[in-house]
């Protein structure tokens, strides 16, 4: 297993104990290639686990390889989209502007990344749903849990948190703390309207 993985295992046993179903291992973290099969083993089917931060072709083809259940990327890539879908991988491409995500959208997308949502705020699902009824939207980038049960409100199909989430356990923080503030997002998105 690559040095990665001790980490990674750390705070993955929390996120799965705590009922988080969903997470994206982002490729600014060294080693996430590497790591990924023996993550995939140890959680098997308790987790879906991604890889977020695909920005080019050899690095879906990668991550594909290593076995993503799916692929996030912070941009629109018609290209990108393709590819993923050729795979039979689903994708979520990052967008901000109306013309970035319906572009990714009706290129095959699974859903499209609203990024960094914390600059136009829940509202502007509403915004977007008024000539796109369909679009599948998840917010990342400045979405806390406040601002997360406004999206989920909003109609968003999940929400992607970060660092509210994870704070610092990362780098040695406390794992007690992690798993309270997990099982607060498992609270809030189990009780997200239908």
């Amino acid at each position: 297993m690559a040095s990665g993985d001790t980490a990674y295992q750390r705070v993955l046993d929390v996120l799965v104990e705590a009922g988080i179903g969903s997470v994206e291992l982002t490729l600014t973290t060294p080693g996430t290639f590497e790591a990924l099969p023996g993550l995939r083993e140890r959680y098997g089917d308790r987790v879906d686990l991604g890889i977020g931060t695909v920005t080019n072709s050899s690095d879906l083809s990668a991550a594909v390889e290593a076995g993503a259940t799916y692929l996030v990327t912070p941009i629109s890539s018609t290209a990108l989209v393709e590819q993923a879908t050729a795979a039979g991988v689903p994708i979520v491409p990052g967008g901000l502007t109306p013309t970035e995500l319906f572009g990714s959208w009706s290129a095959g997308a699974s859903a499209v990344k609203v990024f960094p949502a914390g600059t136009v705020g829940p509202g502007y699902l509403k915004d977007l749903r008024g000539p796109f009824p369909d679009i599948e939207v998840v917010p990342s980038g400045g979405v806390d849990l406040t601002s997360a049960a406004a999206w989920l409100k909003a109609g968003a199909a999940a929400v992607s948190v970060g660092g509210p989430l994870l704070g610092d356990a990362f780098s040695g923080g406390q794992l007690s703390a992690l798993a309270e503030r997990a099982k607060a997002f498992v609270e809030l998105c189990a009780s997200r309207p239908s």
